[in-house]
């Protein structure tokens, strides 16, 4: 699950530098948008399950 995650996120992050590649148009707004919720739902979902140190 963790690896599904981080691929999401690596994945999301590389469509985000790309499209600022792109012409600023309705197209280039909506995939922003998506790559950037992506980005916040895998980040929420590693951070949730991540494992705390406990000392």
């Amino acid at each position: 699950m963790k690896a599904l995650l981080w691929l999401a996120l690596c994945a999301a992050l590389a469509a985000n530098l790309a499209l600022n590649l792109m012409e600023n148009n309705a197209l280039h707004i909506v995939l922003s948008v998506v790559s950037g919720l992506v980005v916040i739902a895998s980040g929420a979902g590693l951070w949730m399950l991540r494992r705390e140190a406990r000392v």
